[in-house]
């Protein structure tokens, strides 16, 4: 299964998923969304953050996506209709934030 994560995450949360033999994992932080559309064929999975918006244009152009991961809380810069019409499951991790500030203490 190929990945891109198109938001910075956690090291540990990259290095997890990297142990995992069956996952390609590709970081590529800040793609403009032209080149998201033009690679996002290339991939089964997308985690992101806030930052990448996760458009119909872009989810249209996904040949093989099957999954959407949302690292933290809501799902408002993903298309949620263009995503279900196309079968890609959405999902966020709306307790990821706490973990995650309770690590830093």
């Amino acid at each position: 299964m190929n990945i891109l994560i198109s938001d910075k995450l956690a090291d540990e949360g990259v290095r997890i998923l990297k142990e995992v033999k069956e996952f390609r994992v590709d970081c590529k932080y800040g793609l403009p969304p032209d080149e998201l559309r033009s690679i996002i064929k290339d991939y089964h999975g997308l985690i992101v953050r806030s930052e990448t918006k996760v458009t119909e244009d872009i989810i249209n152009a996904a040949d093989q996506l099957k999954v959407i991961g949302r690292a933290g809380v809501g799902m408002d810069n993903v298309d949620l209709k263009a995503a279900t019409k196309k079968g890609i499951v959405a999902m966020n991790t709306p307790s990821g934030n706490t973990t995650a500030t309770r690590n830093i203490r």
